[in-house]
């Protein structure tokens, strides 16, 4: 189970997250839509550490980490046990696709070099981009870069997925192959928390989706109720405006 009491954020002055209290079920997959600026990202972000939470508490199985007196070797473990997938791929340029995904398992998981290959080579050919594991990012497409940053997290075989608008950066002829394999990863149970923009995605793949506004959880509930009752009148202005 992964849990999170009181998660706050704030950049100067400005309240990112005001206080986020959220419990994910394993095999759990939880779609989060909001407005720009309204702390989406930010909260993924602070799940792992990327960006540090200011309060809080966030629990994935046995580990328990609190904001205000975290360790070096809590946030690693936090790491170890959460995959992230990036909204502009961050792939290392000067590294194939192989490796990209082979670094992480060396360097967070510290599997050994011939196990770390191996694994890629299965992901490559998950993914169907066995022909591409010799190239560098600059050879590939937005839609196979995103596909090695999902095969990455896919690898890392982690506890919770954390997937940050992961087809905003593609163009449009990209987006269906992504989410194709996005939904093959969701059929397997893999816990996941996306932020995305897509309604149709969110309804399709997510058990249960949030609304956020002002750094808060605004409403949640299953796909049917948030995209044909929702309650709120914030989350009934929102679906209105991104419906056109």
């Amino acid at each position: 189970m992964i849990r999170l009491e009181g998660l706050t954020k704030r950049f100067g002055d400005t309240v990112v997250l005001d206080g986020i209290d959220l419990t994910i079920q394993p095999g759990e997959r939880v779609a989060i839509i909001g407005p720009s600026g309204t702390g989406k990202s930010t909260l993924l972000r602070c799940i792992n550490f990327l960006d540090r939470p200011d309060a809080g508490r966030i629990e994935i199985g046995d580990l328990s980490v609190d904001a205000a007196r975290v360790s070096k070797a809590q946030v690693l473990a936090l790491r170890r046990r959460t995959a992230f997938v990036f909204q502009n791929y961050a792939l290392f340029a000067n590294r194939t696709a192989r490796q990209n995904i082979t670094e992480a398992l060396r360097t967070v998981q510290r599997r050994p070099r011939a196990e770390a290959e191996a694994r890629a080579d299965a992901i490559l050919r998950e993914t169907g981009l066995a022909d591409k594991a010799g190239s560098f990012p600059a050879a590939l497409s937005g839609g196979q870069q995103q596909r090695v940053g999902i095969g990455r997290a896919m690898a890392l075989d982690a506890d919770l997925m954390l997937l940050d608008e992961p087809t905003s950066a593609l163009d449009p002829e990209w987006v269906g192959e992504v989410l194709d394999l996005l939904r093959r990863v969701a059929e397997r149970r893999q816990t996941m928390l996306i932020v995305t923009h897509e309604m149709q995605f969110a309804r399709e793949i997510a058990d249960r989706v949030l609304f956020m506004e002002g750094g808060r959880i605004v409403e949640e509930g299953p796909p049917a109720q948030i995209f044909e009752a929702p309650r709120d009148p914030r989350t009934r202005a929102f679906l209105r405006r991104v419906s056109g």
